[in-house]
């Protein structure tokens, strides 16, 4: 018995590294999600899409940290970052990337109708070689400073803390604003235009993750990967690979794994036949 249990575990292990073997696989990670049309219905999905990413990361014993949030004006959010810090943030959270749909009778509706909302989530790896970095410089940086309108404390909302930046010559943007001292928002925010300008370029030397790079103004709503269906009936389903669980709640509770790993499979095997 327990000379099986240990094959399992070896066989288990050798089938995790086939799908996690990928050069930018072993990197941490940002998660960003952002809502799509339809106002306060979409900005509520999207922190529900984020807090789900959360929960994820901390079922995994992930470190995770918020870099960027911007609330919606009555609810949710309009767009959030996330860093994820683990050993294969980026292998597993790439199986994300694409728009996630949800069906379900709005809260926020007084008739009580179904609504169908949308979010995007895009991911990027951080390079952990820094020799692999572009060199960005600093003349194609249009940085600005604003006065933060979110949590971090008396002293965040009373300076102008918040930093946004933008790379010219890309038009990629990275917001900062949940740190204390503006220094402390310039650095994250730098590190997220880093990340986004490293993997741009990756994907201008190869094709092969095209997919990973997109920015979530490229992805289109016909993009979905994923349906969550509240009313009338309850189901997940994944649209690439048609695994579906009939329980939503443990899906929105972080229990993403089944998704991932059936993503990660489906992939390893298409690109076995491509061969």
């Amino acid at each position: 018995m327990k000379a099986l249990l240990e094959m399992r575990r070896t066989s288990k292990e050798k089938e995790t590294q086939a799908l996690l073997a990928g050069e930018q696989d072993p990197c941490s990670c940002y998660i960003e999600v952002q809502s799509g049309a339809g106002g306060t219905e979409s900005n509520d999905w999207a922190a529900m899409v984020m807090q789900m990413y959360k929960m994820w990361a901390q079922r995994r014993g992930y470190k995770m940290t918020v870099v960027e949030e911007m609330p919606g004006e009555i609810a949710g959010i309009k767009r959030a970052t996330i860093k994820v810090d683990g050993e294969y943030a980026f292998g597993y959270a790439k199986a994300e990337v694409g728009v996630h749909r949800l069906v379900r009778i709005s809260p926020f509706d007084s008739n009580k109708r179904r609504h169908t909302s949308f979010a995007a989530v895009a991911v990027t790896p951080i390079l952990g070689d820094v020799s692999a970095h572009v060199q960005i410089n600093e003349s194609d940086l249009r940085i600005e400073r604003f006065r933060s309108g979110g949590s971090g404390g008396q002293h965040a909302n009373t300076t102008d803390s918040a930093v946004r930046i933008v790379h010219i010559p890309t038009g990629i943007t990275a917001t900062c604003q949940n740190e204390r001292s503006q220094h402390q928002n310039k650095a994250s925010a730098m590190a997220v235009i880093q990340a986004r300008v490293d993997q741009l370029e990756m994907a201008r030397q190869t094709q092969k993750n095209a997919q990973y790079s997109q920015s979530l103004t490229d992805i289109t709503w016909g993009s979905q990967i994923r349906s969550y269906v509240l009313q009338p009936y309850r189901m997940v389903k994944d649209l690439r690979t048609n695994y579906e669980v009939s329980d939503p709640d443990s899906v929105l509770e972080g229990d993403l794994d089944g998704f991932i790993l059936s993503y990660l499979s489906a992939s390893l095997d298409k690109d076995e036949d491509d061969r």
